[in-house]
């Protein structure tokens, strides 16, 4: 069902035309003039404008010309009378989508405006599909099963299931890598709006004024490089979910704009001041107390209550270690899909060594040993001496002590974590003979963060150019 405005100053032909698209299923919205036709666009979107050429006041050329301004990715079909035909011509060459020719039949029309709705469709995918490659993969392309059959996954399963029939607000705490993105896309799988886009954003990732622009869009001109209106997350995952990843990192500012859309449900694109509405369900996550960071007074009391409606927190690797061979099954069953070749199997000395590993990093470090094994192991077997100086490496960067004097004069030996974060990138970046990709993925951090980090070393000379 798609949403069309009709635009006529004749009330017989604006409820002839509403009939026919209503029996056929659309939501119509109809409207007596142009003016009409714009402050009901400004209240709500719509998928098709259906507009007569020949109006008082503002005719249909002008609304077109206005509609598209605002947004060009409506499309626009015009009435028009035979003896204006060349004038409707002319007005596809400006970007009109199409135009019908007075008097027209039902089957005509209804032709018209659904070739248009199946465009204006296609047009949305496309622009939710480039924002969902841009943010990490579709919900589809993501690997969003839960893997585990341990008693813990379960009932961590059957909570998800709960939850996921529900339209309200989730919050998903827990440390880092413990797949609070997994279990948010496996919420929208799962939920009444699976059929609707499922968009994520990194908050961290993003300097507040840009975080804004993805969140709510901007028009035209709002700022500088603003060279045409641009929709935000929020606009096109309606009827969808929007993921809000660690989402401690947001400024106070736009956690007051947020707090705004979750109780009004509705947003102001950058440089507007109309406001849109919009049916979004939130999932948020954090690696955060977030209670202690609101008694430090950096994230609004008011906004944690509204997110935290459905509270859901993931639990530690170490918590469920009966999972292991599972999820280290899945890890490399996916590689050697990835690569084309017969999967890789862990000894049982092996699996044993990665189930009394503690794992501070979680699944994600998991899933970076699954795979570093897969591309070195020399055999079909993964050994526990392959793996075990992996984690011993791991175990000791991560238990690196602060430096301290202690009462007795005696100083411990320790090292600044930026070196030990830079040996490790380095050595990890030999492994992989320099692969950025390959070595981002291995240390569970993103390719771009990795550029920017050995750009900052190779200036202060810190590491090799040839890095």
């Amino acid at each position: 069902m798609a949403r069309i405005l009709v635009v006529d100053d004749k009330e017989l032909m604006r409820d002839s035309v509403g009939t026919m698209l209503s029996r056929r299923g659309h939501s119509v919205i109809a409207a007596a003039s142009a003016e009409i036709a714009l402050e009901k666009l400004a209240g709500r979107p719509v998928d098709v404008v259906v507009t007569d050429l020949q109006m008082p006041g503002m005719d249909g050329l002008e609304l077109m010309q206005t509609i598209r301004e605002r947004d060009e990715s409506i499309p626009v079909i015009l009435m028009t009378a035979f003896a204006t035909v060349e004038t409707a011509v002319g007005a596809m060459k400006n970007g009109a989508w199409d135009y019908i020719t007075k008097p027209f039949g039902g089957d005509e029309m209804l032709a018209t405006i659904e070739r248009a709705v199946d465009h204006a469709k296609i047009v949305q995918e496309n622009q939710v599909l480039k924002v969902q490659v841009a943010s990490g993969g579709t919900v589809a392309s993501s690997g969003h099963d839960l893997v585990g059959g341990s008693d813990a996954m379960n009932e961590l399963r059957a909570h998800l299931r709960r939850v996921s029939d529900s339209h309200s607000t989730v919050l998903i705490c827990g440390e880092s890598g413990t797949g609070k993105e997994v279990a948010a896309r496996w919420i929208h799988a799962n939920s009444p709006r699976s059929d609707k886009p499922f968009l994520a954003i990194n908050c961290a990732a993003l300097s507040t004024s840009l975080l804004e622009s993805e969140l709510f869009g901007h028009e035209k001109g709002a700022f500088t490089g603003a060279d045409k209106l641009r929709k935000g997350r929020f606009e096109l995952a309606d009827g969808g979910t929007l993921l809000l990843d660690e989402i401690s990192e947001v400024s106070p500012d736009t956690q007051a704009k947020l707090l705004r859309v979750l109780q009004e449900r509705c947003f102001e694109r950058v440089g507007s001041s109309e406001s849109r509405p919009v049916d979004v369900r939130i999932i948020a996550t954090t690696n955060r107390n977030l209670s202690s960071e609101i008694e430090a007074n950096r994230f609004r009391q008011d906004l944690f209550f509204r997110l935290n409606v459905l509270p859901l927190d993931m639990m530690a690797l170490r918590e469920h270690v009966d999972d292991i061979p599972d999820l280290a099954e899945h890890f490399l069953r996916r590689v050697a899909v990835r690569e084309g070749r017969d999967p890789r199997r862990l000894s049982t000395e092996a699996l044993g060594c990665l189930q009394t590993y503690a794992w501070p990093g979680n699944v994600r470090e998991l899933e970076n040993i699954c795979e570093r094994a897969a591309v070195l192991a020399e055999g079909d077997v993964i050994t526990e001496s392959l793996i075990s100086p992996w984690l011993s490496s791991a175990a000791a960067m991560s238990a690196q002590p602060v430096s301290v004097e202690v009462t007795a004069g005696v100083e411990v030996n320790c090292r600044p974590l930026e070196e030990v974060e830079r040996e490790a990138i380095v050595a990890t970046l030999r492994r992989f003979n320099g692969h950025r990709q390959r070595t981002a993925t291995a240390l569970g951090i993103g390719v771009r963060t990795l550029g920017l980090k050995l750009k900052k070393w190779k200036e202060a000379q810190l590491v090799s150019a040839s890095l």
